[in-house]
């Protein structure tokens, strides 16, 4: 006769496949925190900026180092309020998630595809923005790339595990190869953002030599 007590620990690992990987919930709290206070600096830059228009930013070196550039453009506002906002609302998110799966919450497929729609609508805008940096308002705001360099790995790491988990119905062997290559994939995405930014701004970069 089979244990029920053993068949119930198995249904519930059918029903969870991969787990709660901690690595993944200590990016989501580091990455979060980090994000978070990106973006609340971001915030306090604005409000200083609105009660005094002559307010240059701290993050304001030169030229092209300039988040008072950016806060001014229309991109900084693009659906209507401070696009921090976002980042202020959503980075708690993404820390409680990781808190819950250090603390051993074994999260359903449903959970794993909301952050995967989260992540990829983040990941999906901050791209945006990046180009919009570089060749519409010809400035970079050091606080935004904080959170570029946190939301990219907070989209690729998730995908990582809904590939691996099988959370798309599929894909489980794509993702255990992109393992192997995970860290080279994310360096050279970032060495390829560096790249665009030392190209569309070269002839600056070159007088501070």
């Amino acid at each position: 006769m089979t244990d029920a007590h053993a068949v119930e620990p198995a249904a519930a690992e059918r029903s969870h496949p991969a787990g709660a990987p901690r690595g993944l919930g200590w990016l989501y709290v580091v990455g979060g925190v980090i994000g978070f206070a990106g973006s609340f600096a971001l915030i306090l830059e604005k409000l200083q900026k609105l009660a005094n228009p002559g307010y240059v930013p701290t993050c304001s070196i030169n030229p092209i180092i300039s988040c008072g550039s950016v806060m001014e453009s229309a991109q900084a506002a693009v659906l209507g309020f401070p696009n921090p906002l976002i980042g202020v609302a959503s980075f708690p998110v993404v820390v409680t998630a990781g808190v819950a799966v250090l603390a051993g919450f074994r999260p359903p497929r449903w959970f794993w595809l909301g952050m995967q729609l989260g992540t990829t609508l983040a990941v999906g805008f901050i791209h945006w923005l990046v180009v919009q940096s570089l060749y519409e308002i010809g400035a970079l705001c050091p606080y935004c790339m904080v959170v570029w360099v946190v939301t990219i790995p907070l989209f690729w790491y998730t995908t990582l595990h809904n590939l691996e988990a099988g959370n798309f119905g599929g894909g489980k062997s794509v993702g255990a190869a992109l393992r192997q290559v995970h860290s080279v994939v994310l360096v050279v995405w970032y060495l390829v953002i560096v790249a665009l930014i030392l190209q569309r701004f070269w002839d600056y970069w070159t007088t501070l030599v």
